[in-house]
C-alpha cells in the first residue's frame, strides 16, 4: 500500500513541478515581484511540492537519494511558516534553477514505476 501512496506522491510532485514551470514560463524575476498573482501561485506550487514530498515514506526517499528531499520539505515549511518573509529571489531560483533537474528526476521515477 505505502508503495503505491509514494508512487501517487512522486506523480503529485511531477505534476505540481511542471505546473509551477509553465506559470514562470515566459516570466522574469520582475514580474514575480509586481505580480501578486504570479507570486501567489508559484508559492503555493513549491509548497504543494513540499506537502508531497513530506508525504512519501522515508524507505521511498532513500530508494532515490538524487531528490533532495530535505530542502523541498524544508522550502514548503518555510512557506508555510514564514510566509510573510518569504525571499522572493529564492522562490524564483527554486523555480527557475531547482525545478528542471527535479522534474528530470521524478519523471524517470514516475515513468518507471507505471509501466
Amino acid at each position: 500500500m505505502k508503495q503505491k501512496i509514494d508512487g501517487a506522491r512522486l506523480a503529485d510532485m511531477l505534476f505540481y513541478a511542471r505546473e509551477a514551470r509553465s506559470i514562470a514560463e515566459g516570466k522574469s524575476q520582475s514580474e514575480l515581484q509586481e505580480q501578486k498573482t504570479l507570486k501567489y501561485a508559484l508559492m503555493y506550487l513549491v509548497e504543494v511540492i513540499g506537502e508531497a514530498a513530506s508525504q512519501v515514506s522515508r524507505p521511498t526517499r532513500l530508494q532515490y537519494p538524487n531528490i533532495p528531499w530535505p530542502s523541498i520539505i524544508g522550502m514548503r515549511n518555510i512557506i508555510i511558516h514564514t510566509y510573510d518573509l518569504i525571499d522572493l529571489d529564492i522562490l524564483w531560483d527554486t523555480v527557475q534553477n531547482d525545478l528542471p533537474p527535479l522534474i528530470a528526476e521524478l519523471d524517470k521515477i514516475v515513468s518507471s514505476t507505471q509501466g
